[in-house]
């Protein structure tokens, strides 16, 4: 059975992606691991060395409760989705967020990372937030970030961008596995440029190697890639938008223009940030 790493801290942000968890984990067969860190503040013991070991243990024992009480509500979402057959385990630790996430990735060799993301009407936020910059390159598995406008729906259109490089087509492979369990179409998005160096040749051998799935390649000649890719998400009713790391640092310049204020709140949808191998 394959696992999902669910970092949360019980905020409205990370309860709205726990629903996204739920559904996707139905979808691929996988087991929910909810992971909740916490830092425990340095004290000087010299200032007060009586209750030294006192006010560690009373700050765990309150994250301890805080955890232990946050549990029911979640499994309490799970029963109202009727998806409380789903196998839901817990990691509560203490240290860096970060840190302790690829620990707990390699330890129960996690197949899948799913996190809520704050600011989620801002996607210049969504892309640069300290946390999901440092979690999707510092794992090596694929991370769904969901942000907190992102309502739940069922997966109908999965968005896929690529520059039709040969890596490119393994990932493919795994969008394609992931949209049959869900009856989903693959919509392929390369925005050709007055600038870009792929072949014809080369898209006509990708539409032919691919031409028994349920994948559509659009090739949108346009130098505006910005506009062109959210024109995409916006009115081919994307639901997910899958990315590939080689290109994380193309994303995070995406949204930064005056643009992204105009139409950032159309375009609240999960994107999936796939790794190469």
């Amino acid at each position: 059975m394959k696992k999902i790493l669910f970092p949360t801290d019980f905020s409205d942000a990370a309860t709205n992606a726990f629903v996204h968890a739920l559904e996707f984990a139905k979808i691929v067969k996988a087991e929910l691991i909810l992971l909740h860190t916490f830092e425990i503040p340095v004290y000087d013991s010299q200032f007060f060395p009586e209750n030294y070991a006192s006010i560690y243990s009373s700050i765990e024992l309150a994250k301890f409760e805080m955890f232990k009480d946050e549990i029911p509500k979640l499994r309490a979402i799970a029963s109202e989705r009727k998806l409380e057959d789903i196998v839901i385990k817990h990691r509560l630790m203490d240290g860096d967020l970060i840190y302790n996430l690829k620990n707990a990735v390699e330890e129960d060799k996690i197949d899948f990372v799913i996190m809520g993301t704050t600011g989620a009407s801002d996607w210049t936020k969504f892309f640069t937030g300290s946390n999901t910059h440092s979690v999707i390159s510092g794992v090596d598995v694929p991370v769904l970030c969901v942000p907190e406008e992102a309502k739940f729906k069922k997966i109908k259109t999965i968005g896929f961008t690529t520059r039709y490089r040969e890596k490119d087509k393994k990932e493919l492979r795994k969008i394609l596995k992931i949209a049959k369990k869900t009856d989903a179409k693959v919509k392929s998005l390369y925005v050709k440029t007055s600038n870009s160096d792929v072949a014809d040749a080369t898209r006509k051998e990708w539409e032919k190697e691919f031409a028994g799935e349920n994948v559509e390649f659009l090739v949108l000649p346009s130098d505006e890639v910005k506009e062109t890719i959210l024109d995409f998400v916006l009115y081919k009713d994307i639901d997910i938008l899958t990315t590939i790391t080689h290109k994380r640092s193309f994303f995070e310049g995406l949204f930064d223009s005056s643009f992204t204020k105009k139409i950032s709140k159309e375009v609240p949808v999960p994107i999936l940030v796939m790794h190469e191998d």
